[in-house]
């Protein structure tokens, strides 16, 4: 049986996907890119602006679905340009902690919107009792 998982602290779907769907304990996160919530418009500017604001969105995506970043066991990350991936491990220091999650970086030669970066996620979490 699967739930989606839905908010609006996260930008809204622009297809037909849904932000994340739980499956069991395991919750499968939709691509986030770097778009405001509020506005629905890209954020611009340097790598690291870009990457924040998609662990940002992943964050809320995950909050909805009872978990937190901590629980990411996988990540995979979509960029448009490999010379950024100095930067981007950079700015994941500042969203995971050790034991980090499993990651695959690709390049690709273009994301939704002209984005720079996407990623991905696969999270586990506990039953919660209601």
């Amino acid at each position: 049986m699967k739930q989606k998982i839905e908010t609006e602290l996260a930008p809204q779907a622009i297809g037909p996907y849904s932000q994340a769907i739980k499956a069991g304990t395991t919750v499968y996160l939709s691509g986030q890119i770097p778009l405001d919530p509020a506005t629905m418009e890209l954020v611009t500017g340097d790598i690291a602006k870009q990457t924040d604001r998609v662990m940002m969105n992943l964050r809320e995506v995950c909050r909805a679905a009872n978990g937190s970043l901590d629980n990411i066991v996988k990540l995979t990350i979509f960029l448009t340009d490999l010379n950024h991936f100095a930067q981007v491990n950079e700015r994941m220091t500042h969203f995971f902690t050790q034991p980090y999650p499993a990651r695959s970086t690709i390049q690709v030669s273009a994301l939704p919107k002209g984005a720079a970066i996407e990623v991905e996620a696969v999270m586990i979490i506990q039953h919660r009792s209601p």
